[in-house]
């Protein structure tokens, strides 16, 4: 008889988060992460990489800190501010494990609403998931913006996506990590929803909980944040014609094979001149 292979038990996961100016919340957040990661029974091999996004405050040396007795904490830093776009793409790719987990670092998005997503991992479910804010904890005109990017996004693609522009997402790393991401600011998530969907990727939602923001503060007005949120989405609509026009050639990724495993001692190196510091061990 042909030998029947178990379903593996345990998930080997990255958690890749931007920081800028988060000192009032990086500590919290990061020992949050780390202790959830650390208990749980289904997560074996396990990293957090963070981007400092070239923070003026007393980030860096807190995060510099709290390696001391995290191992496991890799940091990228910026020497200058480059957006969270740029810091979330910077976060990904040093990214090593099988699987990634996007968060942010001002503890809006709680870790253990992971439980749920590492359930449909082990079971084989997709390559993709994202979270649902149940009730979203932004202020009204961010919840407005955030809803009528997301219908336009939907109406572009085909899809019908109940959080498209959803920073918590749990995705497969050899597929993360080979997004080509362009934007710098919080576009970032919404890019990464229509790239993933532009594979042919079907998206599984599931719903989370999302809490005030702890602290710190937002690297963008606004304004300005409506402004860029307006003008992607018409780069995307652009782009999404190009494409069925024959223009454009369509975003292929590789298919990966395997899991990668790093070496204890290896660093990674993150695009646009940041310096990684810490490896997973």
């Amino acid at each position: 008889m042909p030998e029947i292979l178990a379903a593996p038990r345990t998930i080997e996961l990255s958690v890749a988060a931007p920081a800028y100016n988060e000192a009032e919340t990086i500590a919290d957040a990061i020992n949050e992460w780390r202790n959830y990661l650390r208990r749980h029974p289904a997560v074996g091999r396990w990293e957090i990489v963070v981007c400092d996004d070239g923070s003026t405050d007393a980030t860096g040396a807190i995060l510099a800190g709290l390696q001391q007795d995290c191992p496991e904490l890799v940091v990228v830093r910026f020497p200058r501010n480059r957006g969270a776009g740029a810091a979330i793409a910077a976060a990904i790719a040093a990214t090593r494990l099988d699987w990634v987990v996007l968060l942010d670092s001002d503890g809006q998005f709680p870790i253990d609403n992971l439980d749920r997503f590492i359930d449909r991992i082990l079971a084989g479910d997709g390559p993709a998931f994202t979270g649902v804010r149940v009730r979203k904890a932004d202020g009204l005109a961010y919840r407005w913006g955030s809803s009528l990017s997301g219908a336009v996004s939907n109406l572009l693609l085909g899809t019908r996506y109940r959080d498209f522009n959803s920073v918590f997402k749990v995705v497969h790393g050899p597929l993360f990590r080979s997004l080509p991401l362009e934007s710098t600011g919080m576009n970032c998530s919404t890019e990464i929803t229509a790239r993933v969907a532009e594979l042919g990727h079907t998206w599984i939602q599931l719903p989370i909980r999302h809490r005030p923001r702890g602290g710190g503060r937002r690297g963008w007005r606004f304004l300005r944040g409506a402004r860029d949120r307006g003008l992607f989405v018409g780069y995307l609509a652009v782009r999404h014609w190009l494409l069925r026009q024959g223009v454009l050639r369509p975003l292929t990724v590789p298919e990966a094979r395997g899991t990668p495993t790093p070496p204890a001692s290896s660093e990674a190196a993150a695009p646009g001149s940041a310096e990684p510091a810490g490896r997973v061990r």
